[in-house]
């Protein structure tokens, strides 16, 4: 399912956008060594149900996990990337963290990741991942806009990342998002520009660059749900969700204070 969004519910959208930004940010803030995954968990929870949303995690049951999700923000730590289920684990000094973040508020969902190093050990490599996912997100972005395809996204994703050297999976990418959290088109990491879907005002899309260091193989933990890199080495990934305007595309999961 492909939905495009009335003015109303793009309105909602950037409240939802915010939130999940906004959220984010806290607990990047709070996330410090010391700092036990399943404390991040908790405070994700009492946020979203704060602000009156829903999350789009905890319920989740999707084909590739073993579900339900059974809990509110993804947390994945050094070779993991994406889906981490939160468990008992206290971050160290240097430790790569990703916080992957969806929820629903006013009946419309937003989806945002970021990767961090916490502590003051900032091993260089760790944070030229996180760069290059960053740039990759950004020239994604600009490559979204009504006329624009899929594919010209991808393109440009996949762009960046190669020529940083990274190997690339094109099994897990980025989605449609609206009502609910994944929705199609699937967008690849890498793709032909010119293919694929045709961009249209009032689409939201989730893009999400994500990397390996030096593999593009995945492998699944005990827990049915986080996804490591095959050969142990580190992971970064960024994501926004954004909406297809009449000029261009708007970043709709950036915090409040971004939006004034």
């Amino acid at each position: 399912m492909i939905e495009i969004l009335k003015p109303a519910e793009l309105a909602r959208a950037k409240d939802t956008g915010a939130l999940v930004a906004d959220i984010l940010q806290t607990l990047k803030g709070r996330s410090t060594v010391g700092t036990n995954l399943l404390d991040i968990d908790r405070w994700a929870a009492a946020m979203i149900t704060d602000a009156g949303a829903q999350s789009c995690y905890v319920d989740y049951e999707p084909s590739f996990g073993r579900g339900p999700f059974g809990h509110y923000v993804c947390t994945a730590v050094n070779d993991a990337v994406l889906h981490g289920l939160p468990h008992d684990y206290t971050l160290a000094d240097g430790d790569l963290l990703t916080l992957d973040l969806a929820v629903s508020l006013g009946g419309v969902a937003a989806d945002s990741a970021i990767s961090f190093v916490v502590g003051e050990t900032k091993p260089p490599e760790s944070l030229a991942m996180i760069s290059t996912t960053e740039r990759a997100l950004s020239a994604g972005i600009a490559a979204a806009g009504p006329g624009a395809r899929i594919g010209d996204i991808s393109h440009a994703i996949g762009a960046v990342l190669s020529e940083a050297g990274y190997p690339i999976n094109t099994e897990y990418g980025g989605h449609g998002i609206g009502s609910t959290m994944h929705q199609d088109p699937h967008i690849a990491n890498t793709g032909r520009p010119g293919r694929g879907y045709k961009l249209r005002p009032g689409l939201l899309l989730a893009l999400e660059p994500w990397i390996m260091a030096d593999t593009a193989e995945l492998v699944t933990d005990a827990d049915g749900w986080t996804l490591r890199s095959a050969t142990g080495c580190r992971t970064a990934h960024s994501e926004h969700t954004i909406a297809i305007t009449g000029d261009g595309a708007e970043i709709l999961t950036l915090p409040k204070q971004a939006h004034a």
